[in-house]
């Protein structure tokens, strides 16, 4: 189950829960309380995993990227050889060899960062996830503590 879902059914459970009479106190289910953070903890090491799987995509791209521009390189030089054994060609081969040079280079570059970006854009999303899931916990932690503190006085 999703996090934000969990996060939601604590806040409704704590939202919902009757009023102590003459307080601002809060009376919720310990049991259910408990549960429903048992769930958020089973929950989070899988978005957790997620989220490792997508660096690990993303160093994945980025070497095969590197991988198709060191190519596309070697291919590059290889003709640039080639035609320079004939001297009125030299000059052109030269300049196609840089082109494709430049070309792979460039291509390397918007590779690795469209990588970057969703690496990023779903690591931010997860810490987004995360903090809200956070928050949750600490407030339920909170109305239980104010509560505990009132059944004590």
């Amino acid at each position: 189950m999703d996090v934000l879902v969990l996060i939601d059914k604590l806040d409704d459970l704590v939202h919902n829960a009757k009023q102590v009479p003459l307080t601002d106190q809060v009376r919720v289910d310990k049991e259910e309380i408990y549960d429903l953070l048992d769930q958020m903890r089973a929950t989070i090491p899988e978005e957790i995993k997620q989220a490792r799987w997508i660096v690990k995509e993303r160093q994945e791209m980025l070497a095969e990227a590197k991988r198709e521009a060191e190519r596309i390189v070697k291919e590059a030089r290889e003709r640039q050889e080639h035609l320079i054994s004939n001297e009125e060609v030299t000059k052109a081969a030269e300049r196609a060899a840089e082109d494709i040079v430049e070309d792979a280079q460039a291509r390397e570059r918007e590779i690795r960062l469209g990588a970057e970006d969703y690496a990023d854009e779903i690591l931010n999303t997860l810490e987004i996830n995360l903090s809200k899931f956070i928050a949750a916990v600490q407030r339920g932690r909170d109305r239980l503590a104010g509560r505990d503190e009132s059944a004590a006085a």
